[in-house]
């Protein structure tokens, strides 16, 4: 029978350790440490500290931030967790010069970055533009949703609020007392289309999202990086806003951002490929984009229904119609103007029943474009047997209605159609095909390799400044493979 040694990993044990000989080249600690320690300039920080003369002596800035960022490559994006791991963690007490900050002490330096965040990703950048980690090739935006320090519990309009304050008062008068300060300290949010968004009282700036995984209380993280190494250039997060209003703060914060950093050879500078999903496209970021210098590719919402690679594809068009089902509780989808019969010849309209239609309009502008409208007899629409599949509500007033473009060449073309004619040339989706590679697994490397998926601070400022730390360790891990 075979005999093996025993398992001692629980047994506890006295030797002696060479902090420095833990760190071992090549890793990411090896990399944070030589970087803080030789690189960057963090005399920014003393400004914080008044204890030359008086008081107690502070812990080192560069030993807070190696512990930190050290802590987020690790999931450890609690204080609490990271000051555990300066006690119990060799790795961490090697990095830390075997330092053991209280989690209070740890909590109060991230809660300040963002006094000192924005020279700390500049010079970190600087750094990956020395290794030539960033090759002005091409950039691409986009952003995932994480779930902040707040109760969407406490969400709502300030209706709501008002109403929830009412039915509270008599069991929560704290709760109450709570959401009637709130209302009297800050004012409405209004959304980009003039309506009241909801508010939440444990984080104002926060906003309720819907994710693959449910509804969640957070906020949007926007970064844009470099193809060339996935370098993040500019990070942002943005609560109750949505990405379309997010793209021109962030091309204006890029272009800062790359004036900060070497310039480029003359003889050697090309025009920057800028691309975005659908999330960004409106036709004012459109005008926006077409002055900002950059070769831009920003795909429509219809843009996978123009691929000629979908058209004919048993498996998308089974995907799409499952998406619909789950979007619609089961319903089946409605019909769009491509199930009517148009004759753009004679101007006459059938619809999916074989009822003819009356055109209502001809030239009608909507959202830049010039349409002809048809609508259906009221007779007719009551008694269809397809009602359910062709209107959402039973008609009253009016039969349904649909609309179909008229010919390009009739009106200017705008933005919009400018776009749609640039992406959906070969050129065009062979250049926004390489968006997906350039800017997801950035987001996958963050959120889940790392697992710093969720926002521990409160406030815009405060958060804005976590994400930007979350970022940094991206940048460092990729300046570590270039140390081998």
């Amino acid at each position: 029978m075979a005999n093996y040694k025993p398992d001692l990993s629980c047994q506890s044990k006295f030797i002696p350790i060479n902090f420095s000989e833990q760190i071992l080249p090549g890793t990411f600690e090896y990399a944070l440490c030589y970087i803080i320690e030789n690189k960057l300039d963090l005399s920014g920080f003393d400004a914080w500290y008044h204890n030359d003369k008086t008081g107690a002596a502070a812990y080192s800035p560069a030993v807070m931030l190696k512990i930190i960022l050290l802590g987020y490559a690790h999931g450890l994006i609690s204080s609490r967790r990271i000051a555990k791991a300066c006690e119990n963690n060799i790795l961490f007490m090697s990095v830390s010069g075997d330092v053991q900050p209280h989690y209070t002490s740890i909590a109060g330096f991230v809660a300040k970055m963002h006094e000192q965040i924005e020279p700390l990703f500049t010079q970190v950048l600087l750094i990956c533009d020395e290794e030539g980690l960033i090759g002005r090739n091409m950039f691409a935006i986009d952003g995932c949703k994480l779930k902040s320090n707040a109760s969407k519990e406490w969400s709502g309009t300030f209706d709501e609020l008002v109403t929830q304050d009412l039915n509270q008062k008599t069991k929560l008068d704290k709760s109450a007392d709570k959401i009637t300060a709130f209302l009297s300290t800050h004012q409405e949010k209004i959304g980009s289309q003039g309506k009241p968004v909801k508010s939440n009282i444990t984080d104002p700036d926060s906003a309720k999202m819907t994710t693959s995984k449910g509804t969640i209380q957070g906020y949007n993280g926007i970064a844009i990086n470099d193809d060339k190494h996935q370098i993040i250039l500019q990070a942002q997060t943005w609560g109750s806003v949505g990405e379309q209003q997010t793209l021109q703060p962030a091309v204006t914060q890029l272009k800062q951002q790359l004036d900060k950093l070497n310039p480029v050879n003359p003889s050697s500078e090309r025009t920057i490929k800028f691309t975005a999903d659908s999330g960004f496209n409106s036709e004012a970021n459109l005008a926006f984009m077409a002055q900002s210098g950059f070769d831009t590719y920003i795909a429509d919402n219809q843009f996978r229904k123009r691929n000629p690679l979908f058209k004919d594809s048993e498996t998308y068009e089974t995907e799409q119609e499952k998406r619909r089902l789950k979007r619609r509780n089961g319903k089946p989808r409605l019909f769009t103007s491509d199930d009517f019969h148009y004759d753009e010849a004679t101007q006459t309209c059938r619809c999916p029943a074989g009822n003819e239609m009356w055109r209502s309009g001809i030239n009608v502008k909507s959202y830049h474009q010039e349409y002809t409208r048809f609508c259906g007899y009221l007779k007719d629409c009551k008694i269809c047997p397809l009602q359910q599949q062709c209107m959402r509500k039973p008609p009253i007033k009016t039969g349904r209605q649909v609309q179909f473009k008229n010919d390009v060449s009739r009106k200017k073309l705008s933005y919009t159609d400018k776009m749609k004619m640039k992406i959906d040339s070969p050129m065009g989706r062979r250049q926004y095909s390489k968006r997906l590679g350039c800017i997801e697994p950035v987001f996958g490397n963050i959120t889940v390799n790392k697992g710093m998926n969720k926002l521990t601070l409160r406030g815009q400022a405060k958060v804005n400044a976590q994400w930007q730390l979350y970022c940094l360790v991206h940048n460092i891990e990729k300046l570590q493979q270039t140390m081998h």
